[in-house]
């Protein structure tokens, strides 16, 4: 096992630091910008998750496969 801390928490302080930067420090701009992008990305995942239940494959996945079965 490795002896890196459980709880190193050094990725999300750089991210914090860098979406409130982005928001010119503004931590209700900030809040806001995350719930919006939190929004965006469970819409994504609940079309994606309907477009797998009904057997569609993602474009990005099938041209992985693409690549894959040429590639043998």
């Amino acid at each position: 096992m490795s002896a890196t801390p459980l709880l190193d928490n050094t990725h999300y302080e750089q991210a914090c630091d860098q979406a409130i930067a982005m928001c010119d420090g503004n931590l209700r701009s900030t809040i806001k910008a995350l719930i919006m992008a939190n929004e965006y990305l469970e819409t994504e995942l609940e079309e994606l998750q309907a477009a797998v239940a009904a057997g569609c494959i993602p474009e990005t996945s099938r041209s992985n496969m693409r690549s894959k079965s040429s590639a043998a």
